[in-house]
């Protein structure tokens, strides 16, 4: 007992630790920065949606407009990936097409947000879209 005591006796101490002392600055900063995201906490998602459609053309026309803004190449994969946003003003809704590197027939789209507008452009092959559709639950980040 005595030298679990004295392990404990000499740890150095620091504002941080000590129960007693109250650091007026860091309190200042804890109040002013209240709306902010704090270290380890998590930002909360918008909805994605991931579905898998076998097509030859990698763009699917869903009745949205779609701008695209950026692609890369990943890993593992023999296929980029396309980087899309919805071009309806105050719509925050982004898309990532990319194929299957195992079945290059498939087309995986990933939809991340739920569009604040109807739909720009009616569509007849967008029942075809829905019917050749597997949804995936919901994606881990």
């Amino acid at each position: 007992m005595s030298g679990l005591k004295s392990e404990i006796d000499h740890f150095p101490t620091s504002p941080a630790n000590d129960i007693n002392t109250t650091n007026v600055d860091t309190a200042k900063m804890a109040v002013g920065n209240s709306n902010k995201i704090k270290k380890g906490e998590k930002k909360a998602r918008n909805p994605r949606f991931a579905f898998q459609t076998r097509s030859r053309v990698d763009i699917l026309d869903d009745g949205y407009r779609w701008r695209k803004y950026g692609q890369k190449k990943v890993k593992n994969n023999n296929f980029p990936r396309s980087y899309y946003r919805c071009t309806y003003q105050g719509c925050n809704v982004k898309k990532q097409v990319q194929r299957l590197s195992g079945d290059e027939s498939i087309v995986v789209t990933t939809y991340e947000g739920m569009h604040t507008h109807a739909v720009d452009k009616p569509t007849d092959n967008f029942e075809q879209i829905l019917n050749q559709m597997h949804i995936y639950p919901r994606l881990s980040s």
